[in-house]
């Protein structure tokens, strides 16, 4: 279904990025606006949808209308990037969470010297606490996405925020042990996608998703998996299952965050980006953002902008935010809202 204008930048916090270069602010009307319904449409549809058939339901952090089971569908084509267009998107504090992952980070003072806020309120002292993690310093968010991306199930220690192996103290006699090391998924990833016939296997999977370390996480993963895969010879398209999806604060940066990902993979392997498929479950708005969310559903998409990415450096984590160049991106107002812990 498409969706009709009837009669949510939080992302995970209230961002406000200044980009006068690559970002135009529409307040009325639509630039060129296609005969056929535009991407951005799939996601309005499931605001309205939740709106209209969602139940009300008590979690562990508020009330909230929710709806169970959705997916989309958006072209990376030509340098698209699907960063939504009816609320501004703080698109550069989403890549630089994206590059933080990618570094095998769990330090959020790592991000807030970036002037990136967006997992304070997980990682404060009162919320580790609540998590029963009463080692952890505040700022220390346990072995979450990055970690796991990059080291997964290593053993991790509380107290550095890092792997035991990477203690000075640690013997170098289990170096090489697997449960020390974890496994590095994402370079493995890179290394089958750089191959001539393994870029098309179907076991390029990332997971963040590990029961073994749950329980050590400020806040176990939301979107969980997600599998690369690369068709008429050189096209790559991500897919990736949410089990949990705030949808008027997080779905935003979710969206935007694999795309790049998708496109970045694609550069650095020597791919064409192609398409990001993405498989939600539990879809849901906080209750206090129902006013927020009804602003929104009376606002028209405008196409999505491009993105390139300037040159191809010689390991993933040498890229940097200024790399990449976003360009055309017209926006309406941005729509504040606060993310529920």
């Amino acid at each position: 279904m498409s969706y009709t204008p009837e009669n949510k930048d939080s992302e995970k916090g209230s961002f406000d990025d200044s980009q006068p270069s690559d970002s135009i602010n529409i307040k009325g009307g639509v630039i060129g606006e296609p005969s056929v319904p535009l991407e951005e449409s799939q996601y309005l549809d499931l605001l309205k949808h939740i709106m209209d058939n969602g139940t009300w339901e008590t979690g562990r952090n508020g009330r909230v209308k929710t709806v169970f089971g959705n997916m989309m569908r958006f072209s990376l084509a030509d340098g698209r990037i699907p960063i939504l267009t009816t609320k501004k998107t703080a698109w550069k504090t989403c890549l630089k969470e994206l590059l933080w992952f990618i570094s095998g980070s769990t330090d959020n003072r790592v991000l807030k010297e970036q002037g990136v806020h967006i997992w304070d309120a997980n990682s404060s002292r009162e919320f580790l606490d609540s998590r029963g993690l009463h080692l952890y310093e505040e700022n220390t968010l346990g072995p979450i996405y990055g970690y796991q991306w990059r080291h997964f199930n290593a053993t991790y220690n509380c107290v550095t925020g890092k792997r035991v192996v990477d203690d000075e103290n640690s013997a170098d006699v289990f170096a090489d042990s697997i449960r020390l090391q974890g496994v590095d998924q994402l370079q493995q990833i890179i290394d089958a996608l750089k191959h001539p016939t393994e870029r098309f296997s179907r076991r390029l999977i990332m997971t963040a998703w590990n029961p073994c370390q749950l329980d050590q996480m400020a806040l176990p993963p939301c979107h969980i998996l997600c599998q690369f895969n690369v068709q008429d010879g050189n096209k790559l398209s991500c897919a990736l299952y949410q089990r949990s999806v705030d949808t008027p604060t997080g779905s935003p940066f979710n969206i935007a965050s694999y795309g790049f990902l998708t496109h970045l993979l694609a550069k650095h392997c020597g791919l064409v980006a192609h398409e990001f498929v993405y498989f939600q479950g539990n879809c849901h708005i906080y209750e206090p953002h129902i006013d927020a969310v009804n602003t929104q559903l009376q606002r028209k998409p405008y196409p999505f902008p491009t993105v390139s990415i300037k040159q191809v450096r010689e390991n993933i984590n040498d890229y940097t935010v200024d790399d990449f160049v976003v360009e055309n991106y017209v926006h309406h107002d941005p729509i504040k809202l606060v993310m529920v812990a």
